[in-house]
């Protein structure tokens, strides 16, 4: 019989959990993919209004890239206090961080106004962002995954990560109302701010919301029975970084491997894509713009129904299908937008991204699954946030760099593909984690913890 502390939640308390993971994870996400789109469309006229257009799109992804440089220390940082203090308190933190930093954004003086001070204070938030994002990740679905139902863990760990085809949904759906609202000129001008002031009024909702959960369980339960033994023995435990990579470093590995598919083939497909389809394709800002759109309205559908099936088959088979899809998809997918109309550009993003949630979908009780309670935070967090900075940082700045090179799309097919390939063999190579209790992981705890590789501790009936 489960205790008293890690007794399921009711269906209505784990609505509420996962509504308050959600629109934070959105809120986050609106944030972060805002600063994209802007990068691609005005920031490289804004702010390195001196370079040729494209080597002004390079530098304005440039410090696009840099909110990926942030990300692996927000994960050190928030994951260490995040598995000493609890994951609801420093999700808080993040969401006011990401809202403030983006909120600075929209009241940031120009290139024309200030000159080289404007992007390097750019800059400075952009590195907020990106450190708030590599807490909130971990967090959001750690809160879902602890508070879960374990036989459904993978549908219900999968809505924080609709979170980032929302978050994109709502970022590309209120630039693309400026867009068709107001003349470039008027929104390059002032139009532009409007998002990201939009940030502050959201962060407000998402905190009311975040307040109002509970801590997760499975965290309470560990946090007592590490009290009890620093109590009995008064033996000093270890910092979770270094437990993490004492006793998950495979599973470290596994997951830095998963991400390189999911996470490049992403930016690809909903940030590089505004510059190849209004550059080499000939589409207009405002279809680039709808497909995108569109797609991630599909994409937030199809999440949850992926990590049901997960559920089902399992996490691996399901994140291999979307490893091999993506990497299939390339070609046919640059063919489409090359057609210069709306239905192949639609047709190309929205397949994209299906298949990319095959991946993202299971990936949150995936790596949830790998790690220990005390050390799950830092583990998870490491994994997927260290993994952003090799794929999804440099992804549309390779992308814009081989485009410029080569004047072809054939070199960002085989770039996309090899990152396919990689995610194959890691995930490849990795143990089904889909029958694993989490309480089971804890049986030991830190300073004991039970190694990732043992069936015999890790696995459920």
């Amino acid at each position: 019989m489960a205790s008293a502390a890690t007794a399921p939640p009711t269906p209505g308390n784990l609505k509420r959990i996962v509504a308050a993971s959600l629109i934070g994870t959105t809120i986050e996400w609106y944030d972060f993919f805002l600063y994209g789109s802007a990068a691609a469309l005005v920031f490289n006229k804004l702010f390195f209004p001196d370079s040729d257009p494209l080597v002004g799109t390079l530098l304005s992804f440039l410090t696009y890239a840099v909110g990926f440089a942030a990300r692996p220390l927000g994960a050190l940082v928030f994951g260490h206090y995040g598995d000493r203090l609890g994951r609801k308190k420093l999700l808080v933190v993040s969401l006011l961080m990401m809202g403030g930093a983006t909120f600075a954004i929209g009241l940031l003086p120009t290139h024309a106004t200030v000159g080289t001070a404007a992007p390097v204070l750019l800059t400075v938030l952009r590195l907020v962002q990106g450190f708030a994002l590599g807490g909130e990740w971990g967090g959001a679905v750690l809160l879902v995954s602890e508070h879960g139902d374990a036989r459904r863990r993978g549908f219900w760990a999968s809505w924080p990560q609709t979170g980032a085809p929302a978050g994109q949904l709502l970022a590309t759906g209120v630039l693309s109302a400026l867009t068709a609202l107001i003349s470039d000129a008027a929104f390059t001008d002032w139009g532009w701010r409007i998002p990201f002031l939009l940030s502050g009024v959201l962060v407000l909702v998402g905190l009311w919301i975040r307040l109002s959960v509970d801590e997760s369980p499975v965290f309470k339960e560990a946090l007592a029975r590490a009290e009890a033994r620093k109590s009995v023995s008064d033996t000093v435990e270890k910092l979770p970084l270094v437990a993490v990579l004492r006793h998950h470093w495979r599973d470290v590995l596994v997951a830095i491997g998963a991400r390189m598919a999911e996470n490049i083939s992403y930016y690809v497909i909903t940030a590089f894509i505004l510059v190849y389809a209004t550059t080499s394709a000939g589409v207009s800002k405002q279809t680039a713009l709808n497909a995108v759109l569109i797609a991630s309205a599909v994409h937030f559908a199809v999440i949850p129904a992926w990590g049901a099936l997960s559920d089902r088959v399992g996490r691996r088979p399901v994140y291999l299908l979307g490893a091999a899809g993506i990497g299939l998809w390339m070609f046919p997918f640059f063919s489409l937008i090359d057609s210069s109309n709306f239905g192949g550009l639609l047709l190309a993003v929205t397949v994209g991204l299906v298949l990319h949630g095959a991946m993202y979908a299971p990936q949150a009780a995936f790596f949830s699954e790998m790690f220990a309670t005390r050390m799950r935070y830092s583990g998870a967090s490491i994994g997927a946030q260290f993994a952003s900075v090799a794929a999804g940082a440099p992804a549309p700045l390779i992308a814009t760099a081989l485009l410029s090179a080569y004047g072809s799309s054939t070199p960002i097919s085989l770039y996309v593909i090899a990152a396919a390939l990689l995610t194959l063999i890691a995930v490849g190579l990795a143990k089904e984690t889909r029958h694993r209790d989490l309480s089971d992981l804890d049986a030991v705890d830190s300073g004991d913890v039970a190694r990732s590789d043992d069936p015999v501790k890790l696995h459920g009936a």
